[in-house]
């Protein structure tokens, strides 16, 4: 069935999957009037959704919902259309090194290879580090 876009005496503009071509008016969902059938709007502007970047694609067993088959090929689909576009699209790119760390400290911030190691935990010890003269 095709889909037809209406407006309304009233000022509402819906649109409406309608079986039959031949019916110019349909009932508003707004107000007790009929609403009549006008051009559909054609989208020149706009943007495309680019999807998720991979850095926000889950990256733990519990992401993936448990290891769900659906879910991993939802996402191995998802994943590759991103790679494609980002293949065609370079300023798309997001961090593409390997994630090293995931977990605990590293959960809102990933360890990826080439990242300084943080320190765990401050630096604190007995002795002076300065030059005592």
């Amino acid at each position: 069935m095709p889909i037809y876009d209406y407006r309304c005496a009233c000022g509402c503009r819906f649109e409406r999957l309608v079986p039959t071509p031949s019916v110019t008016g349909q009932p508003c969902p707004a107000c007790p009037d009929t609403a009549v059938k006008v051009p559909s709007r054609v989208a020149l502007g706009g943007r495309a959704d680019p999807g998720r970047p991979m850095e926000l694609m889950p990256q733990t067993w519990r992401g993936t919902q448990d290891g769900n088959r659906e879910y991993i090929g939802e996402l191995r689909r998802e994943w590759e259309t991103r790679r494609r576009l980002e293949d065609k699209h370079p300023e798309l790119q997001g961090d593409r090194r390997p994630v090293l760390a995931h977990e605990g400290r590293f959960e809102k911030s990933p360890l990826r290879a080439g990242d300084p190691m943080p320190h765990s935990h401050p630096h604190s010890h007995p002795h002076s580090h300065g030059t005592e003269g």
